[in-house]
């Protein structure tokens, strides 16, 4: 089912929560927002539910209009076709897994409810503890009921609200691997709320960057870790610094260092951000090389990452093969194709 939703706006007393949102989802795609707190994702994902009114603009579910405060139009949560998966599980205590997951089924007086529970607990891979109740299930089981309960009624979208924030990272790595899967094999079209960059660009067909109730950018993961739209963008998605940096003649300058080419509009003073990745390490200095001292270094695996301090004072992450002790001399070559800068006047 496509989803689209145009010039969505909602304020809280002085609070504007959404500012003009457009946003549109074809259907199947698995579509992820990202933002801060405060960025207005989970009201703009509430507007969809229907748990929230929206002060102007139009919510579209395929060819229904549920939402539409010019005509007085607000369609209530019921009779929107949706599943919703929430951050704090939302399960009864007193009813058992089964009961949990059959309990809209049974409010919609569907005859073959325990049948179609126990198909979704077992899609889950629940199905063994159908007659468990939440304080016998751990927080990665409980999730699972309330995604067992989402799809039980073969909703035409799926909402998630953070569904993975309360557990700990083994446990969300395999839900998240597990709800891309189960997602995508029924194709069914969603919406997906997160704070964090690994969970969206793990799951996301798009993405969209949001703050302060805007939507900075809306593209596929790629592009919005390659070519973000801001400094904003840039940094809220792994992107290290600002540094300081100048284009002229075509080129970026740290001083008197020349980093890599410049776009052709940038001139004058700039932002400068890059990812780590694209930041390599050398025990000799350089043309095009930035002097740097070693503050700190983390075991993380196959290699170390380091925290690096520019001669400038800021303060870069990047990784190395071998530990780098404290105070250790380093020289930086940023990847010319991994620069990117920003007009100075957008810093944060």
């Amino acid at each position: 089912m496509h989803l689209k939703i145009s010039a969505a706006s909602k304020a809280f007393g002085q609070l504007q929560a959404l500012a003009a949102v457009d946003l549109s989802v074809e259907s199947g795609q698995f579509v992820v927002l990202l933002g801060p707190s405060g960025s207005g994702k989970t009201t703009l994902l509430r507007c969809v539910a229907g748990l929230e009114t929206l002060d102007s603009g139009e919510i579209w579910l395929g060819d229904q209009l549920v939402a539409a405060p010019a005509r007085r139009l607000h369609l209530p949560p019921e009779r929107r076709r949706i599943g919703m998966v929430f951050q704090e599980y939302a399960l009864w205590p007193h009813l058992s897994a089964e009961g949990n997951v059959g309990l809209p089924l049974r409010e919609a007086r569907l005859p073959d409810w325990r049948e179609r529970a126990q198909a979704a607990l077992e899609r889950v891979g629940l199905g063994a503890n159908a007659s468990r109740f939440p304080h016998q299930l751990s927080g990665g089981q409980q999730q699972r009921v309330a995604l067992a309960r989402a799809l039980a009624r073969a909703p035409e979208l799926l909402l998630f609200d953070e569904p993975l924030s309360n557990l700990d990272a083994q446990l969300r790595e395999e839900l998240r691997l597990e709800i891309a899967e189960i997602v995508r094999a029924q194709r069914t079209t969603t919406l997906y709320i997160t704070h964090d960059q690994q969970e969206a660009f793990f799951l996301a067909d798009r993405v969209g960057v949001m703050r302060a109730g805007r939507l900075l950018q809306y593209a596929s993961p790629e592009q919005v870790y390659r070519h973000p739209a801001d400094l904003f963008v840039a940094q809220f998605t792994g992107a290290q610094g600002p540094l300081e940096v100048e284009a002229r003649s075509g080129q970026l300058y740290k001083g008197s260092c020349a980093l890599g080419p410049a776009a052709p509009q940038l001139c004058g003073m700039m932002q400068l951000v890059v990812h780590a990745e694209d930041i390599g390490l050398t025990c000799e200095g350089s043309p095009g090389v930035l002097p740097a001292t070693a503050l700190y270094s983390a075991f993380c695996g196959e290699r170390y990452q380091c925290w690096l301090r520019l001669e400038g004072g800021e303060q870069l992450q990047a990784y190395s093969a071998q530990r780098l002790d404290p105070g250790c001399r380093v020289w930086l070559r940023l990847s010319p194709q991994g620069l990117l800068a920003f007009p100075r006047e957008e810093r944060t």
